[in-house]
C-alpha cells in the first residue's frame, strides 16, 4: 500500500479538500452535500439518519 495525503479546511458550509491529486472543494451540510473532486467530478450526496445514504455522480470533468 502507498501514501496518501488528505486534508480537508471546513469554512462554514464550504470546504476545501487538499489531496495528492490536487485541490477540490464541497459545500452543503451533514444532510446534503455537492462537491467537486480535484480530478473535475461533481457528486451530489445525500445522508439520512440511520446510516442510509444516496450518492449520484453529476458530470464527469
Amino acid at each position: 500500500m502507498g501514501w496518501s495525503y488528505r486534508k480537508s479546511i471546513k469554512l462554514g458550509p464550504f470546504r476545501l479538500n487538499l489531496s495528492r491529486r490536487g485541490v477540490g472543494h464541497s459545500w452543503g451540510n451533514r444532510l446534503f452535500r455537492v462537491t467537486r473532486t480535484a480530478d473535475g467530478r461533481r457528486t451530489l450526496s445525500v445522508n439520512l439518519p440511520g446510516g442510509f445514504h444516496w450518492r449520484k455522480t453529476l458530470r464527469d470533468r
